[in-house]
């Protein structure tokens, strides 16, 4: 399992001599600055390649980009309205550009409007340390009295509607605009950020769509590039929903086993493959994190270790960040899932035997608290996870290769 690290690029506060210093084997990154939708251009894939490269003296960091996370697809894709042809296009001729540069696993998403969705990006704990929450009373607040959607009140029941006015009511005008600030987070240098009322356009513009709908959507988005991913050599891995549970009345495709293997067997090609994000997926008490990575693991290219903790039992519910190896998914069984695949693939040969991840988010620690550097990327809460990951990977390894 190659240990990689998500870096944002420049204005990243966790740079690339930290992430050296962690010892990490690659780097996961992407061209956030760059409108989605447009090529991503052999200067501007370089350019990246060699800020990974260096070290902030000049010398060698000795890193490379070993995972584009993500290469979007954009609105008018999913929605195939506007400009989405020409997209399309551009995102071959992308694929075109990063097979070039040597570089071989594309991770994206098809989640409508939002990439992921948290509450709160720095809920305190017991010992002081800050992490991301997901509180789906104070989401309901949102929805209902801040952005007012349309149709929002039949997707909760009575008591949570009452529960989310009596929430509202006691919030401060702060909390409420940092409420919305939350919700539509995006990821650091990216060229779009939503306002509110750019929310309810796109979420106007989904109202009659249904998740067969955007399912179609995907599998023709696929059938168009994963052609030229193969040609190439590329394997392309789709990211969950973050929540994997329905919101703002948008449709989910990416959230269950069951959606996982439609889309495995939509587009039936080796280059069309899984993020396989054990934080996302884990969020749902019927998500069974290793039994999927058994039974879907030859077409996992990417693992996203992390983990959370769900504050009730249902589908639908409050959860948080925890640490990699103190949530609700039994991390342990997860890897030694994981390395088994390894072995299979190693026995037949593959090339790609070698499985990517990276310790996905972190608990703000230490002097995490005063770097506040991009919310669920700290430094040392990352570094921490990817220790106790790499105990639990030498525990396991020897036996398993044996």
């Amino acid at each position: 399992m190659k240990q990689t690290w998500r870096w944002f690029g420049p204005r990243d506060l966790v740079s690339i001599d930290d992430t050296l210093q962690a010892g990490v084997q690659g780097i996961v990154s992407a061209l956030h600055h760059l409108p989605t939708g447009a090529v991503w251009t052999p200067e501007e894939i370089a350019q990246r390649q060699r800020e990974i490269g260096t070290m902030a003296d000049g010398a060698p960091s000795g890193l490379g980009w070993d995972v584009v996370e993500s290469l979007p697809v954009s609105e008018d894709i999913k929605k195939q309205q506007g400009d989405w042809r020409s997209h399309i296009a551009n995102y071959r001729t992308s694929l075109e550009h990063l097979a070039e540069a040597g570089i071989e696993v594309i991770c994206y998403n098809f989640m409508p409007v939002l990439d992921w969705t948290r509450t709160d990006l720095a809920w305190r704990l017991p010992n002081g340390a800050t992490c991301m929450r997901f509180d789906l009373t104070d989401f309901a607040a949102f929805d209902l009295h801040i952005l007012a959607r349309l149709g929002a009140a039949e997707d909760y029941d009575e008591a949570l509607r009452s529960a989310a006015s009596r929430r509202f009511a006691e919030m401060s005008d702060a909390r409420k605009q940092q409420l919305a600030k939350n919700v539509v987070f995006g990821l650091p240098g990216a060229a779009e950020n939503f306002s509110l009322d750019d929310v309810r356009a796109h979420l106007a513009e989904y109202a009659a769509m249904s998740e067969e709908t955007l399912r179609r959507h995907l599998l023709d988005f696929l059938a168009e590039v994963v052609p030229t991913a193969e040609r190439l050599g590329l394997r392309m891995c789709c990211h969950p929903d973050d929540p994997p549970v329905p919101l703002l009345g948008l449709p989910r495709i990416m959230s269950t086993e069951a959606h996982y293997r439609a889309l495995v067997e939509g587009v039936d090609s080796p280059a069309n493959g899984i993020t396989l994000c054990s934080g996302s997926l884990g969020a749902r008490p019927d998500n069974d994190l290793p039994g999927m990575m058994e039974r879907l693991g030859d077409r996992v290219h990417f693992l996203h270790l992390r983990n959370v903790k769900r504050e009730t039992g249902e589908i639908r519910g409050d959860f948080h960040e925890a640490e990699h190896l103190g949530g609700d998914t039994d991390m342990v069984a997860l890897v030694e899932a994981a390395l088994k695949e390894e072995a299979k693939r190693k026995a037949a040969g593959r090339a790609d035997w070698s499985i990517p991840f990276r310790p996905d988010h972190g608990q703000d620690i230490l002097d995490d608290l005063k770097r506040t550097a991009q919310p669920g990327y700290p430094a040392i809460g990352r570094l921490k996870g990817l220790a106790e990951l790499r105990g639990i990977i030498a525990a396991l390894e020897p036996r398993i290769s044996a």
